[in-house]
């Protein structure tokens, strides 16, 4: 049996608590007054030379030189830009710790859900390989309830008033943007708070649902008798059904947790992307925490061929994931439809930094760092390709989300970082609990043996 060790336990509470504070105050210090706000952009446009932040005269009234009162309406109009400017970036401001907040809860969320995945790949395959691996798989799942819960109660507040939020999020939540958008009207069959919420809950229910029996008959069958394989063939079958509902469940949850941000872009592709980069990042998170486990002198069993496997889908599922991004990127941005290819330009012109670094984490460091068969079996190795990974993955995430809710006005600062180490603590909290709770080498599952003497 494991125990959770004091040091991690405090560790994972400090985190906890600090990144609780550091939100705090990014919450409170987003709430800043028009003046300051139009305060702010003059200086900019200043140390811009005028170009940043500031809307001339001479722009809005374009067009109109033969009207006798063409400077006094521009004057006016010019006011009247800056004003709605000035109100925007207030709105953006404001959005940023939500944003920061709703990034790091999806990002931790995400590997659990990945981690699930896999899971039920491992029993529907009848893999013999990967027993050994399985308690940790499901101490990982342990955070998808709370973690996802979260993920939903973020969405949801952030477009609710009395719980603070002002449509922080998701544009299409608030009425007046309804109210003027034709697009977003056409959409408001699917894209409602009701619908958002029941949909929400039917996927979280699914997962954890499976997720509940699959603890439930894998730690029974450590218990029935050596010929008594009812239990793993139940297992078996609704791992099997599972795959199924996920797939669907997962790209539905794609759509209104994350592509809905951008509600006047779609594509069909995205499903897909996002389900690579939580895959990839479950499995990072296995190796991690097998590594560690087995630096504690437990899980006796895995072997340097269960980590080179592990790799082996750490380099595969990173190629997978660079081969969608592409297909995404290479189709919208060579077809050049303007409402698709906006997706594109907002991030080359304001992200162009995360967005092209997270194309090099995400594809050249796995390719470089774990395209040698030997240096998967090596585990400080596969530690730094997996950091490595992780932090492409939230990147990735983060240009998925902050486009949209707080455009140019991102910064990778207190917000953020506090996020991160809030919901790192809360993660190791909820899932090294749940490891201490059974033992950790599945003893009754029929293929024990196969993965105790795996080698590669």
């Amino acid at each position: 049996m494991y125990t959770f060790s004091n040091k991690l336990k405090t560790f994972s509470i400090a985190l906890i608590i600090l990144g609780l504070i550091g939100v705090g105050y990014g919450f409170m210090t987003s709430h800043k007054s028009l003046d300051d706000v139009k305060t702010m952009l003059a200086e900019e446009s200043s140390a811009h030379g005028g170009g940043h932040g500031e809307v001339t005269a001479h722009e809005v009234v374009a067009g109109h030189d033969n009207d006798t009162h063409s400077e006094n309406k521009g004057a006016e109009v010019s006011e009247h830009h800056g004003d709605e400017h000035a109100k925007h970036v207030q709105h953006q401001i404001a959005n940023r710790p939500w944003s920061a907040l709703y990034v790091a809860a999806f990002f931790f969320m995400m590997i659990a859900l990945g981690v699930l995945a896999f899971y039920a790949i491992q029993f529907a395959a009848q893999a013999g390989w990967s027993p050994v691996l399985f308690r940790v798989m499901e101490g990982i799942t342990a955070y998808l309830l709370p973690g996802a819960l979260i993920v939903l109660g973020i969405a949801v507040a952030s477009g609710t008033s009395w719980l603070g939020g002002h449509y922080n999020l998701f544009v299409w939540m608030d009425p007046e943007v309804v109210a003027h958008d034709k697009l977003i009207q056409g959409k408001s069959g699917f894209l409602n708070m009701t619908g958002f919420i029941i949909r929400g809950l039917i996927f979280i229910a699914g997962w954890c649902t499976y997720r509940y029996f699959a603890r439930k008959f894998s730690i029974a069958q450590d218990n029935a008798d050596v010929n008594d394989n009812r239990n793993f063939k139940k297992l078996f079958r609704i791992s099997a059904a599972f795959l199924v509902f996920y797939i669907y469940t997962e790209s539905m949850m794609s759509w209104d947790w994350i592509m809905s941000v951008d509600p006047h872009w779609f594509s069909t592709l995205f499903g897909w992307y996002v389900f690579a980069s939580m895959f990839v990042s479950g499995i990072t998170v296995i190796a991690l925490v097998t590594i560690y486990l087995k630096s504690k002198g437990l899980l006796p069993h895995v072997n340097d061929s269960h980590l080179h496997d592990l790799a082996k889908f750490m380099f595969g599922i990173s190629i997978f994931w660079t081969y969608l991004w592409f297909s995404q990127f290479m189709l919208i941005w060579y077809s050049n439809i303007p409402e698709e290819v906006t997706y594109f330009v907002t991030r080359f012109q304001d992200y162009q930094l995360p967005f092209l670094g997270m194309v090099v984490m995400n594809f050249v460091f796995p390719l470089l760092l774990l395209m040698n068969s030997d240096y998967k079996r090596i585990p400080w190795f596969v530690i730094m390709a997996g950091i490595v990974i992780l932090c492409g993955h939230y990147i990735d995430i983060f240009n998925m989300i902050m486009p949209a809710t707080v455009g140019d006005r991102w910064f990778i600062g207190i917000p953020e970082i506090s996020s991160i180490m809030l919901f790192a603590g809360l993660f190791i909290l909820v899932v090294f609990t749940a490891l201490t709770k059974a033992p950790l080498l599945p003893k009754g599952n029929p293929f024990i043996k196969e993965s105790e003497h795996f080698h590669y």
